[in-house]
């Protein structure tokens, strides 16, 4: 009876032992195909409009590369950068070089540029006045709190007449204080945050308000229609897809870029933005 009881302890250990070795075969080999030919995952972050918008349409495109897009939907231009930074997206979509750069500097991040997608021309925005010719002396514009936006939107009020900037200064560093004539002695808030200026051209029928054209597209205006001033398509403030500097020969976020490039995506953004994103060429970065 002993023999009986150990043989057949002897039969069961084989079989939890062979169990146990089928079972991590087959993890090993799942493992091993999601690494060089099952799906692979990517999560970037990005503001609402346009930019998740042109991420969900290149969905489809990435699926048929091996790639599932995750995307994580933002309001403002701080977390996405600290998420990044901190690992919990893998990229980001949403900002333009000038900020990237000023982020890198104030926080340490450690940030590459995988390529320019489009850009946004910024504009001026008034219920009171039409046209430049109607703003009175003493108008205030109000402008985001971002000092990486400041140099964009005064060098516009420059191209248009309404300042002039000291000469020495570059115009994408450039601040209210670098004004050296300002003959219609408008007045400067910059302390806004980017997605409450939509609610301030609503609330204040006085006011210029610069605001980002994803912003403005949010609350139902027309850059190209609703704007007094409006930045053109020539502008260095190209929208890039950011990953940590680790990242940047990551072959799934490059082809993230690719799709976002395709002709298929540029049409896209073309139709259905009107001129209010403009795509630009891989050589604008």
């Amino acid at each position: 009876m002993k023999k009986l009881w150990t043989s057949l302890i002897a039969v069961l250990l084989i079989l939890v032992l062979a169990a146990c070795g089928s079972s991590n075969e087959e993890e090993n080999a799942s493992g091993s195909e999601g690494e060089e030919g099952g799906t692979k995952e990517i999560k970037v972050g990005a503001t609402s409009v346009p930019h998740a918008e042109v991420l969900e349409k290149a969905k489809p495109m990435l699926e048929e590369e091996g790639i599932t897009l995750k995307i994580e939907e933002y309001q403002d231009y701080i977390l996405p950068n600290q998420d990044l930074d901190e690992g919990r997206i893998d990229a980001n979509y949403f900002q333009t070089i000038p900020y990237m750069e000023t982020q890198e500097e104030e926080k340490g991040y450690d940030f590459a540029n995988l390529g320019g997608i489009h850009i946004e021309p910024i504009g001026v925005y008034s219920q009171k006045y039409e046209n430049l010719e109607e703003v009175e002396e003493g108008t205030q514009l109000v402008m985001s709190r971002s000092v990486s936006t400041h140099g964009r939107v005064l060098s516009l009020l420059e191209k248009e007449g309404l300042i002039k900037l000291d000469e020495s200064v570059d115009k994408v560093d450039a601040t209210v204080q670098d004004i050296v004539e300002n003959p219609k002695n408008i007045e400067f808030d910059t302390g806004v945050d980017a997605a409450n200026l939509p609610q301030v051209y609503q609330r204040e029928e006085n006011v210029l308000v610069a605001i980002n054209t994803n912003y403005a597209i949010e609350a139902g205006l027309s850059p190209s229609e609703d704007s007094i001033i409006l930045e053109e398509s020539d502008s260095p403030y190209v929208n890039v897809v950011a990953a940590n500097s680790e990242d940047k020969d990551n072959e799934a976020l490059n082809t993230l870029v690719e799709v976002l490039r395709s002709e298929e995506i540029v049409n896209f953004i073309k139709e259905e933005y009107d001129g209010a994103v403009v795509p630009v060429s891989s050589d604008a970065e």
